[in-house]
């Protein structure tokens, strides 16, 4: 960008839970200008994560986090040409956007999900995540696998 880098902007935290990240998956599971329809699908998926989680101690919220959390990478692969030739260089990412791809990452493949309704695809996600299986824990595991392969490009980093 020409100028100052972009104000971050301040969000609401959800009504039910008083969560600002919850606001912020919500944020990303909503089309159209749906907000609504993304609170009630995610107000659902945590309902149903809440009867079948296993660990009892565990509100749906504590859940959703976990999972969340499992799904985080912390370190990914970044082009970066070099004398010509294209290097996949392996990079630490900044916190901000673990989250969001956590967020992106969850919500993509709860939508790839063969079950009826959305909130049974993203509930189906959230509890595979929690138990570090499913897809979106495969994509974070494939990720970090390729910052692995390419550890020998690290010296390139800028």
């Amino acid at each position: 960008m020409r100028k100052r880098r972009a104000k971050k902007r301040v969000l609401l935290p959800d009504p039910k839970f008083n969560d600002q990240l919850a606001t912020r998956f919500v944020n990303n599971l909503m089309w159209d200008g749906k907000k609504s329809v993304a609170f009630k699908v995610f107000y659902d998926a945590l309902d149903i994560v809440e009867q079948k989680k296993e660990d009892e101690e565990k509100t749906a919220l504590e859940v959703w986090k976990d999972g969340l959390s499992n799904v985080m990478p912390h370190v990914e692969v970044r082009s970066r040409r070099v004398g010509g030739a294209t290097f996949q260089i392996p990079m630490q990412i900044r916190p901000d956007r673990k989250v969001s791809m956590a967020i992106k990452w969850m919500i993509l493949y709860a939508r790839k999900r063969n079950e009826k309704t959305m909130a049974q695809r993203l509930a189906a996600e959230i509890l595979a995540a929690a138990k570090e299986e499913g897809a979106a824990v495969k994509k974070r595991v494939d990720t970090h696998k390729m910052a692995e392969a390419n550890k020998a490009f690290s010296h390139f980093r800028f």
